[in-house]
């Protein structure tokens, strides 16, 4: 699947003690280091499903890795990114189904939007963009390894993991079995379904069905589960015991929980990342935003509206990225403001040492990507009168290649 096109990062003068890049991993509950053992980091986010794309929520996610991707490539890092496209799933079925439409063809147009859209927002692109179904077979070839080594088994024709073959199940989430009942049942998963030996059990695969589409496979006609499309991809493009693991709050549990203790059990290897990184929701006037709430705020007709994709991405930042936040209408106004009070500070023939801010920032996104921390510090600069005749240039380079918002 095609990716978007990358903006150009700047190179900004090499830190000569870098401080350590630490993270929230939700498996542990702690600031953990993010150092890739080698000169590559690899990263996993979870993608898409490609058929209410962008809306904010996603928008925030997306920037939250995007943060993380750079303060890597400011580190002399190159990142290793898969990211994939869940382009065949219930969601979309379903949506395709209301509106008449092929379900192929709503996956291609917001698929297209969303590339469209992190584009706009200047989002660097994944190395690796990976849609379900083209990566069909190898997602059957996993599921087709757990079958083998015990950890899954058919009910009638469906397949199904088994969460007792996994010795690591519940350390991503750190969740009770209530909860987790309860989660499966509110995000997909079917634990009342009879035959399942735990109703924690995720599908695998599912069997072709009347109606539904379905690809061949050593498993017979079917569809693959949801969890083991991204175990499979990340294994097959990361290996195994890569960087960090990420995407929204919403998928600690089942999806990532899940997803782990399929590749774990298919490699006996554990843990699947190092780190467990999620980013919080995004709520609309004190109400989570959702499909079923019909409160999502797109990203493409905030830019049809003439909103610059700069003052959105500032607007984003300005929350913490591991916080639930509200979105209000003022939230992108004070984006529009700070970002014309940055433009305004770096047209000046001089400004306060841009060294100094640099320093700055990188302390700021070295602390958990303290975004909000690193435009306050921005914003003193802007503020300050200051003799150093070579700072805007690189405060408009700090700015672009750490922020990733261009002056």
């Amino acid at each position: 699947m095609q990716s978007w096109p990358a903006t150009a990062v700047p190179a900004l003068p090499r830190a000569a003690a870098p401080a350590p890049l630490r993270v929230h991993d939700s498996s542990s509950g702690e600031l953990r280091d993010v150092v890739p053992a080698g000169p590559t980091a690899r990263l996993y986010v979870c993608g898409i499903t490609p058929y209410d794309a962008t809306h904010l929520g996603h928008a925030a996610t997306y920037l939250a890795f995007d943060t993380l991707t750079r303060q890597w490539l400011d580190r002399g890092l190159e990142v290793e990114y898969v990211q994939n496209v869940t382009d065949i799933d219930d969601p979309l079925l379903e949506r395709a189904l209301r509106d008449g439409e092929d379900w192929v063809a709503v996956a291609e147009r917001e698929t297209a939007l969303f590339r469209q859209d992190m584009t706009a927002l200047r989002v660097l692109p994944p190395q690796h963009y990976v849609g379900a179904v083209e990566a069909m077979d190898e997602i059957a070839e996993l599921v087709v390894r757990l079958l083998e080594a015990g950890a899954a088994y058919r009910v009638e024709d469906d397949v199904y993991f088994s969460v007792a073959a996994a010795p690591h199940f519940g350390t991503v989430s750190g969740y009770d079995a209530a909860t987790m009942l309860a989660l499966s049942a509110e995000r997909g998963g079917d634990p009342q379904r009879a035959g399942k030996k735990d109703p924690l059990d995720p599908l695998l695969w599912l069997a072709a069905r009347p109606g539904e589409p379905s690809w061949p496979s050593p498993l017979g006609r079917g569809r693959p589960g949801w969890h083991v499309e991204c175990a499979a991809m990340a294994l097959n493009r990361l290996g195994e015991a890569f960087d960090v693991q990420g995407g929204g709050s919403d998928l600690v549990f089942p999806h990532h929980e899940m997803s782990a203790a399929h590749a774990e059990a298919g490699t006996g290897s554990w843990p699947f990342a190092r780190a467990y990184v999620h980013a919080g929701m995004v709520g609309l006037d004190g109400e989570k935003m959702s499909k079923s709430r019909g409160n999502l705020v797109f990203v493409s007709r905030l830019r049809e509206a003439g909103v610059e994709p700069g003052a959105l991405r500032l607007a984003l930042l300005s929350g913490h990225y591991r916080a639930d936040r509200e979105w209000f209408p003022r939230t992108l106004g004070e984006g529009e403001q700070r970002l014309a009070a940055w433009r305004s500070a770096v047209a000046r023939p001089s400004g306060p040492s841009g060294q100094s801010l640099l320093a700055e920032l990188r302390a700021a996104l070295s602390a958990d990507l303290d975004t909000p921390a690193a435009l306050a510090a921005v914003d003193r600069w802007a503020a300050t009168d200051g003799d150093d005749a070579s700072a805007a240039g690189l405060v408009r380079d700090a700015v672009d290649a750490l922020l990733g918002v261009a002056l």
